[in-house]
């Protein structure tokens, strides 16, 4: 398999091309577009992200409607 020796201004332009072939696809999970992905996978590899969890939450300042509903309490209007 040859190796694809691009310059600095090739290697951008085929990176635009893929990315627009992707972008103005309509079947975004069709097979032409997994293999547009994996290509530009391969030529363009990108960061890994970082994750961010989220926060906890809070606790409730009173029981919710759904758990004394259950414990069997009536409310009162």
């Amino acid at each position: 398999m040859p190796t694809l020796d691009f310059t600095g201004e090739e290697r951008a332009e085929v990176l635009q091309t893929i990315r627009a072939a992707i972008h103005g696809e309509r079947f975004v999970l069709s097979p032409r577009v997994k293999r547009l992905r994996s290509i530009l996978a391969k030529l363009d590899p990108a960061p890994s992200a970082a994750v961010t969890p989220y926060r906890a939450p809070r606790p409730s300042a009173e029981p919710s409607f759904l758990y004394a509903k259950l414990r069997g309490v009536r409310w009162r209007r």
